[in-house]
């Protein structure tokens, strides 16, 4: 196995366990809608205490992954386990998973406690049970002063956490959350990815979230798994995600990155990988990996901006391992922590450079129509095969 990549978020990895039994298996799982293929015979196994996400966008297949597990849809072929008992053909209600959706979905004419405590009566729990419950509940998502009032006198943010506590009140084994948090405003929207964290944590739950929001699943989850046209494409950590894609498709699909068409001129031993000599429309590059591709394949070259020095003057390094490119500030994003320069290369194509604000300067030593060099070592790059 690889060694890990970049910071986890806890002590918890029990994919890397040949003797862990998953959770929840999905198996060779298919879902037709007529002639449309949603779900292509995708295996996939999530742990215990897992908070795992499926990423990808709009008609990928994983809001109809989710429904199946949930039992609002049957798969066309294959099988879904929990705990190893086969889902197949058992309703919704009688599943230990729960959902929460977009909408919130929360009952107008009924205060917090009573949206709260609607699925506890529904189960016929006796009332001190329920009342008990609903206070604990309260308290977890931090709203006991909010128990008599109704939805339409909540922020957005409240109304979020109402839904939570009422998904959670009748103790799921599984928490599904379908683009939960998509109604609120960025700032919110972070705070909010934090608690749900902490909540998963203290519960000890197993959540699957549903998003196309790629900060969203960087931030709360374990791992995660990017989706298009109904199958999976890597399913890994965030950090192996974003700093080892296995693809175009997902290096250019998880934040910025600059890509770049190329085909491999050599190989040689560089300590424990192999230094890869790449040619791109007659732009030497170097790359410290570990990389199957052979002399005469094409590849891409995938780096990120963050990744990428800028100055005016050129590095003084070996270029046996330093790659450098010259071109012209073509356009500047400032985003306040860091500043994006999209620079015009001298052969004509675009490539881009972030760098992080650390001081206060009002004039930037770097702008528009200074010509730079942009430089970076060899083991910040990827070669993408495929």
């Amino acid at each position: 196995m690889a060694k890990t990549l970049g910071p986890v978020k806890r002590k918890f990895s029990p994919w890397t366990d040949a003797e862990a039994a998953p959770f929840i298996r999905f198996e060779n799982v298919t879902k037709r809608f007529g002639d449309f293929i949603a779900v292509d015979n995708l295996t996939l196994d999530i742990y215990e205490r897992e908070f795992f996400s499926l990423l990808g966008p709009s008609g990928c297949g994983k809001t109809t992954l989710m429904r199946m597990l949930a039992g609002f849809e049957e798969p066309t072929s294959g099988r879904i386990l929990l705990q190893g008992q086969d889902l197949s053909g058992v309703p919704p209600y009688k599943r230990p998973t729960n959902m929460m959706f977009q909408s919130y979905a929360l009952f107008p004419h009924m205060t917090v406690e009573k949206n709260i405590a609607f699925g506890l009566e529904q189960d016929n729990l006796p009332k001190g049970d329920i009342e008990a419950r609903v206070q604990e509940m309260l308290k977890l998502v931090k709203l006991e002063q909010f128990a008599k009032r109704k939805p339409n006198q909540l922020s957005g943010g409240q109304r979020q956490r109402v839904a939570l506590a009422r998904s959670l009140a009748k103790r799921p084994k599984v928490l599904l959350l379908d683009e939960p948090l998509g109604a609120l405003d960025r700032k919110l929207r972070e705070e909010t990815q934090f608690e749900l964290m902490d909540i998963q944590t203290k519960l000890g739950l197993t959540f699957l979230i549903v998003t196309h929001d790629q900060e969203e699943a960087m931030t709360v989850s374990d791992r995660i798994a990017v989706m298009d046209k109904g199958i999976l494409v890597q399913v890994a950590t965030p950090a192996e995600i974003y700093e080892a894609p296995n693809s175009r498709y997902v290096a250019d699909f998880i934040g910025d990155i600059n890509i770049l068409e190329a085909k491999v001129e050599g190989k040689q031993a560089h300590g424990t990988t192999e230094l890869v000599h790449i040619d791109s429309d007659g732009v030497k590059i170097h790359v410290d990996q570990a990389c199957e591709a052979v002399k005469g394949d094409s590849v891409a070259f995938a780096i990120r901006p963050e990744k990428v020095r800028i100055a005016t003057t050129p590095p003084a390094t070996d270029t046996a391992t330093i790659n450098m490119l010259h071109g012209e500030v073509w356009d500047i994003g400032y985003l306040g922590d860091f500043s994006v320069f999209i620079v015009r290369l001298d052969d004509g194509r675009m490539f881009r450079a972030a760098q992080a604000n650390v001081s206060r300067l009002v004039d930037r030593p770097i702008t528009f129509g200074d010509m730079v060099w942009l430089s970076w070592p060899a083991d910040a790059g990827l070669v993408l095969t495929r």
